[in-house]
């Protein structure tokens, strides 16, 4: 089935020089990086065009799909029912070059911090709001299409359900008490 892209996200080019900024401190932070100036800014300027260029992200109407990377390809689709925060965040540098982080979180997903992030989205707040938009518009259907099929089932079915629920919820009570 394919997805209707809602909205794509465009990259500001100055997250080239955010990138090659932050790369230039690191360096001359480290004794290591000062004598491989020379050989590694040429090569960064010549890679950080492609790495914008191969950065991508997608808002379709169940999914966010982010595509990165040069040499090692990387995509990732994240379905916006499993979204628990798009977080917008702003450091010293970024406010200079006048970027934006988006970070991602999901329900379920294994470590702490974001599963994907994303520097430099031209309008990052309107893209943000676009996805949480989404998000809502998807969870207000879901609750329509359960609330439908619990009308379509019997009484009986309806009451089995009910009962099976209670059931559930008293068991989860009940391990909760031998857990304190």
């Amino acid at each position: 089935m394919v997805e209707k892209i809602l909205l794509s996200a465009k990259f500001n080019p100055k997250v080239k020089q955010y990138w090659l900024v932050s790369w230039l401190l690191v360096s001359t932070l480290t004794l290591i990086g000062i004598p491989i100036l020379l050989i590694s800014v040429p090569l960064f300027l010549f890679f950080s065009g492609r790495m914008l260029k191969a950065m991508s992200a997608k808002l379709t109407d169940r999914k966010l799909v982010v595509k990165r990377g040069i040499l090692f390809k990387v995509e990732k689709s994240i379905p916006l029912e499993k979204i628990t925060d798009v977080a917008m965040s702003q450091g010293p540098l970024m406010r200079l070059f006048n970027l934006h982080r988006l970070s991602f979180e999901t329900a379920g997903q294994s470590g702490p911090g974001a599963l994907v992030s994303l520097i430099g989205i031209v309008d990052a707040s309107e893209f943000r709001e676009a996805i949480l938009a989404q998000k809502d518009v998807m969870s207000v259907s879901a609750t329509n299409d359960t609330m439908a099929a619990i009308e379509s089932q019997s009484g009986l079915e309806q009451l089995t359900n009910s009962v099976k629920r209670i059931e559930l919820l008293l068991e989860q009570l009940v391990e909760m008490q031998k857990n304190k």
